[in-house]
């Protein structure tokens, strides 16, 4: 009774390994699509059209950040790279307040949104690959003080998040 045990259990991971094996051959691949010839980045600062002050700055190291985390892209200068990515930052908005009755109903927390425009250039060629994308980020902020002030302390991380999504659209493009 072991011996068909064994034998069962054995042909059962066989069976597996060869169906997975099948699988990884024709379905997925874990090569990037991007040509080794256009993977270099540029990002210049992106224009501020905000009322949160270096906010088009700080969104550009944050995308630099990002395009580095990720890894397909090397940056370069403006003049040698592959790709550039251009971007004004258009507005930082606030939406649902929160009060708290502990501080008496002074505004503890609300939602902060910040929309970007972006185009990505390919340079080699002189084409346009994404043509003045609008993009949105969100999140919730604690208060702690002024609203310009509070905006200003949270731009890294919204910035961030609205990094992650530039870099999502450029990696995930088709060539």
């Amino acid at each position: 009774m072991k011996n068909v045990c064994n034998f069962r259990f054995a042909a059962a991971v066989m069976a597996l390994c060869l169906v997975s094996l099948c699988g990884c051959k024709t379905s997925y691949q874990w090569t990037n699509k991007t040509p080794e010839d256009m993977r270099t980045v540029s990002v210049p600062v992106f224009r501020n059209e905000s009322d949160v002050t270096e906010l088009g700055a700080v969104a550009t190291r944050q995308i630099l950040r990002e395009f580095q985390r990720e890894g397909t892209f090397k940056i370069r200068d403006v003049g040698d790279s592959a790709i550039e990515i251009q971007g004004v930052v258009k507005n930082v908005g606030s939406g649902i307040g929160r009060g708290s009755r502990a501080s008496g109903q002074r505004l503890s927390s609300y939602e902060m949104s910040v929309t970007a425009i972006v185009s990505v250039v390919d340079k080699k060629r002189g084409k346009v690959l994404i043509n003045n994308k609008k993009y949105t980020a969100e999140t919730l902020i604690m208060a702690n003080g002024d609203i310009l002030t509070t905006k200003r302390d949270a731009g890294g991380r919204i910035a961030d998040l609205l990094a992650q999504k530039i870099v999502d659209d450029v990696v995930a493009m088709q060539w």
